[in-house]
């Protein structure tokens, strides 16, 4: 069944053309609206490109960071997952202000927001100055991508359209993935490390001139005041918690400020959810976890990403430290894991009506840990070819897995709150990246210094920074005698590939897992439907709060 047509303030030429008028006036009028409509979809997919490639394009830059900057171990994990963090503690709150102010407005004032923090980042003196400016990253991102969403629910109001216009959305996002390392790479070649970041500039500027003539309009004419409290205790929630897994790994799960943190992360959670149930407009209508499609959407792509964020952060430093690429190689050997997952997010809906979406989504999932866990068996001599065909099974599954995920929870929200749904299902994403990059992290951390065998001679400050992270003791490797040099990197590199070995295969355990886990709660949805998951029947319809529902592409 298709929603609710477009907001009252939106121009009719978004709207869905109607094929009974008999009048050629109005079957171009048709035409000229379904042209805008896509037109509008490509400026969004621009911003998509934006907020994915920033994402990647740090990755490659690691190595050179640990070398220019010195960061501690603790200081490279928030390099690598400030802007996940502060961005998934945002997505809620902006997703629900995008509804109250405008959803145009917010994206235009979040990119002039993220160019300017591009360049703080690029020209950081120190390790904590970018880890600040990825966070104001984080913040400028949290205002786009839920209003990208929520657009595309009042462009295309019809379930179909819907459906093959997220796919592209989602196709575009694994793209910037895609594109993040291979510009990373190329500009690593000739330039410094900050360099990775101006490539916003462009795109900012290109995005701010054709966000403001072409995208419409659109708000929630019956949104309340926004809740600046439960801002705060979202932001303070997720931050906490995940602070805690980083810090467990480091201090020890009985530290006095990973204990304090949990507890406080997990209160503020707590106190968010139990405000939103009392709020009249809440920024989160937490009862659509109510709804098992929109439970097993949010959730399969939160354990998703948990699983393939933090392997794929690594593995860019396993290329460069540990196999000898250059950047730009590193960047082209990522590219089958990336193209795989475009592929998947332009074939998520045929997939959906072959398949139905319950086993299209778990299979996804399923095929997502078998990749991931291949990953457990690599070593520094291993042949490309078998990483690479790792890269591409577990790549264009989490495109399916991204695209069905996204149509899933934005058709379980109400037209009116499509920026608090499009939050919701970007906040399982970012938030998944950050966790899988703290909780792999930690588990390589803690492999990595335990295997790590000090050769005679090293003491000190050379000691310090090999046991901080590989890039430290490469790079210490390189000032010592050939005889210690070779023996620090030697083991260094091995105690790297187990920690990194053992966290593939965790990371895939827990993929198939989830996948066990969303069969289950799509069995429960169907049957509290009434409905049925094969191919050609509709799809399930779920009552109130959540409006019926189809997300067949």
């Amino acid at each position: 069944m298709s929603t609710t047509p477009a907001a009252p303030q939106h121009s009719s030429a978004y709207r869905s053309p109607q094929p009974s008028t008999p009048s050629r006036v109005a079957a171009r009028s048709g035409r000229s609206g379904d042209a805008r409509r896509w037109t509008a979809l490509a400026v969004l997919v621009l911003a998509v490109l934006l907020v994915a490639v920033d994402a990647t394009v740090l990755f490659l830059a690691i190595p050179f960071i640990s070398e220019s900057l010195n960061p501690s171990a603790t200081q490279l994990l928030w390099i690598g997952d400030s802007y996940s963090f502060v961005l998934a503690g945002l997505l809620v709150s902006m997703g629900s202000l995008s509804d109250r102010i405008g959803r145009k407005r917010l994206l235009l004032i979040g990119t002039a927001a993220f160019g300017a923090a591009s360049v703080l980042a690029a020209y950081a003196p120190g390790a904590g100055w970018l880890i600040a400016a990825r966070a104001l990253l984080g913040v400028a991102g949290a205002t786009i991508m839920p209003s990208t969403l929520s657009l595309i629910r009042n462009l295309f109001p019809d379930d179909r359209e819907r459906a093959k216009a997220i796919g592209m959305w989602g196709a575009a996002a694994t793209a910037g993935a895609a594109a993040g390392p291979l510009l990373g790479g190329l500009l690593l070649e000739h330039f410094w490390w900050g360099s990775v970041f101006l490539i916003n500039i462009p795109l900012v500027a290109l995005l701010l001139v054709l966000g403001w003539r072409l995208l419409p309009e659109s708000r929630d004419p019956a949104a309340g005041a926004w809740d600046l409290p439960s801002v705060g205790l979202s932001l303070v929630g997720i931050i906490g918690v995940v602070y805690a897994v980083k810090e467990a790994a480091v201090k020890g799960p009985a530290h006095a400020d990973v204990i304090a943190a949990a507890v406080l992360g997990t209160l503020c959670l707590v106190a968010f959810v139990r405000r939103q149930l009392r709020l009249p407009v809440p920024l989160l209508d937490v009862r659509l976890f109510a709804n098992h499609r929109f439970t097993a959407a949010a959730v399969g792509a939160l354990i998703a990403l948990i699983g393939l964020g933090g392997v794929i952060f690594f593995l860019s430093q396993y290329f460069q430290l540990v196999r000898g690429y250059s950047p730009l190689q590193a960047g082209l050997a990522d590219m089958p894991a990336f193209a795989g997952s475009v592929v998947g997010g332009l074939t998520a809906a045929y997939f959906a009506r072959r398949c139905g979406h319950r086993a299209a989504f778990a299979g996804g999932l399923l095929a997502m840990g078998l990749g991931l866990g291949a990953l457990g068996w690599i070593h520094a001599g291993s042949s490309y070819l078998l990483i690479a065909v790792a890269f591409l099974v577990t790549g264009l599954a989490e495109g399916i897995v991204y695209a069905l995920s996204t149509t899933m929870v934005m058709d379980a929200a109400p037209q009116e709150k499509a920026g608090a749904a499009g939050a919701v299902s970007e906040t399982a994403y970012e938030l998944g990246t950050a966790l899988g990059i703290a909780l792999v992290g930690s588990v390589l951390t803690v492999v990595y210094r335990s295997g790590l065998v000090l050769p005679a001679g090293v003491t000190g400050t050379d000691a310090a920074d090999s046991i901080n992270s590989l890039g430290g003791a490469v790079h210490t490797s390189s000032t010592l005698p050939a005889g210690t040099g070779d023996a620090l990197r030697t083991s260094a590199q091995d105690a790297f590939v187990r920690g990194m070995n053992l966290a593939a295969v965790l990371s895939g355990a827990l993929l198939i897992g989830a996948a066990a886990l969303v069969w289950a709660l799509l069995r429960r949805g169907r049957r509290g439907a009434q409905a049925t998951d094969a191919p050609s029947a509709e799809a399930e319809r779920t009552p109130t709060p959540a409006p019926a529902t189809r997300t067949a592409a």
